[in-house]
């Protein structure tokens, strides 16, 4: 009888994580009263899973991972990722924490033969959605899911958390708190304020937003911006039957560079964040210049459509409705109808815009507070990110202001400026998520230094018996 391949691979997992000392022994403080997490990591996707997986490996033990999303719908992958492969490469790992058969490579061998993995240019998203299950499942982690943060607040040496539930509110209560709320969790979709001033929200939809494309069949539908994102909105688009799509760009060509095919080397997302802060501006400037091209294959099947077309090099300066058609009007004296307007056109980072952060973001330090930026780069974007600590912390925009914001971790794009591009997708994964492992890893163990030298000032465990032999046979 032919041995299951898969049966085969979770057995060497369990045992390279018996091999390497997982679970690690609990050292962290035990609390004073029930209910109060080490860390609560919101957000169960990829960066997710990773940080409670790493944190598990290195003994802390009570971590809750809380995510809004029903069971299997964490993250972009089923929701609003419409790509059909990643664009990252295969061979990318992260979530193992260097454990080889916990990669995505063992996983794809072992559910579709190694010869299938040569063959793939990219990691099929739809097999990427189930690694991630199994991923969770090997490494033992639950997600409390339909579990929203709603509010975050101070309370006694640590934070106190209300969460929105179907059975209604709820309080968490932790130590320290961990946000991987991916692209848009340091503020939200990029929705130029033309389309919010002339449209109604029912007429228009980013990349963001969930969106059944079937209502597109039949339909003529518009995409603004020139990035993946806007392809791939195109795409689907295409696939689900529209009428015709059109898409308009301000850029007079599109994007054809990928950054972060340059920046994943070891000595630049493992250095980053000790480089100088004029560094890490120019750095950060510069990569936040680049769009990410649609892959070649998205390219390739959208072009190649006669219901598609798109116009390059125009801005659109007026929309309006004329019945029940979007109107749109270019700055050439172009004009497009549509009955759809379909964005594409990114994320803006401000933490105002996020509901649980806004109570408190005016503290919160930004990079505009802490550099002074060359002459002529006054009005750089990267001031407006958030100035975070070694550890993605938040620190205090005016010191002793407040003190509960070291507790508070960002593990999003917003963290790229002072961390790299180590938190933003599989790329840097695996050099972002043992630093925010390490550096929670120090908070906790720095809070009970007392604790612990006390533990052992009374250690007297005996480990041998002077004067009575024994075999160690």
């Amino acid at each position: 009888m032919t041995r299951d391949p898969l049966r085969a691979l979770e057995e060497k997992v369990a045992r390279e994580l018996m091999l390497t000392e997982l679970p690690a022994p609990a050292w962290v403080k035990p609390p004073a009263g029930d209910g109060l997490a080490d860390v609560v990591v919101v957000g169960g996707g990829l960066s997710g899973l990773t940080i409670a997986f790493g944190l598990k490996r290195k003994g802390v033990g009570r971590v809750r991972i809380i995510d809004a999303a029903p069971r299997g719908l964490e993250g972009p992958w089923l929701t609003t990722a419409r790509m059909r492969w990643l664009r990252s490469h295969k061979t990318l790992s992260g979530l193992d924490f260097g454990t080889p058969s916990l990669t995505y490579r063992a996983w794809h061998e072992a559910r579709h033969g190694a010869a299938d993995f040569e063959a793939i240019p990219f990691v099929r998203r739809l097999d990427w959605v189930a690694y991630l299950a199994w991923f969770r499942r090997m490494a033992g982690l639950e997600v409390e899911n339909g579990t929203r943060l709603a509010a975050i607040a101070p309370e006694g040496e640590g934070l106190r958390l209300t969460v929105a539930t179907k059975a209604g509110e709820a309080a968490i209560r932790c130590r320290e708190l961990v946000l991987a709320t991916g692209i848009g969790g340091a503020g939200g979709p990029a929705i130029p304020p033309l389309v919010r001033r002339s449209l109604p929200p029912e007429r228009y939809t980013h990349s963001d937003d969930a969106f059944d494309c079937a209502q597109l069949r039949g339909r003529d539908v518009a995409v603004l911006g020139a990035a993946a994102s806007a392809f791939d909105w195109a795409n689907a688009a295409l696939d689900a039957g529209a009428r015709r799509v059109s898409l308009l760009m301000r850029r007079p060509e599109l994007p054809v560079t990928e950054v972060l095919a340059w920046s994943n080397f070891p000595g630049f997302l493992e250095n980053f964040a000790e480089l100088d802060d004029i560094w890490r501006f120019r750095f950060t400037e510069r990569m936040i210049s680049f769009s990410n091209p649609p892959t070649q294959e998205v390219y390739d099947r959208t072009t190649a459509d006669p219901r598609f077309d798109h116009v390059a090099g125009i801005d659109i300066v007026d929309i309006g409705l004329e019945g029940e058609r979007i109107v749109l009007a270019a700055d050439d004296g172009q004009s497009f109808t549509a009955d759809h307007l379909l964005l594409g056109t990114g994320y803006e980072v401000g933490l105002g815009h996020r509901p649980e952060l806004a109570p408190f973001a005016e503290a919160v330090a930004l990079w505009r507070h802490r550099f002074e930026p060359p002459p002529g780069r006054e009005q750089s974007p990267v001031l407006d990110y958030p100035y975070l600590g070694r550890s993605f912390e938040f620190l205090e925009r005016e010191p002793g202001a407040a003190p509960f914001l070291r507790r508070i971790h960002l593990f999003t794009n917003g963290a790229v400026p002072s961390l790299g591009p180590v938190c933003n997708g599989v790329t840097g994964l695996k050099y972002g998520a043992p630093r925010m492992v390490r550096g929670i890893m120090h908070a906790l163990f720095a809070d009970d230094v007392a604790y612990h030298y006390a533990a052992l000032d009374r250690y007297d465990t005996a480990h041998f018996a002077p004067g009575e032999a024994r075999s160690l046979a």
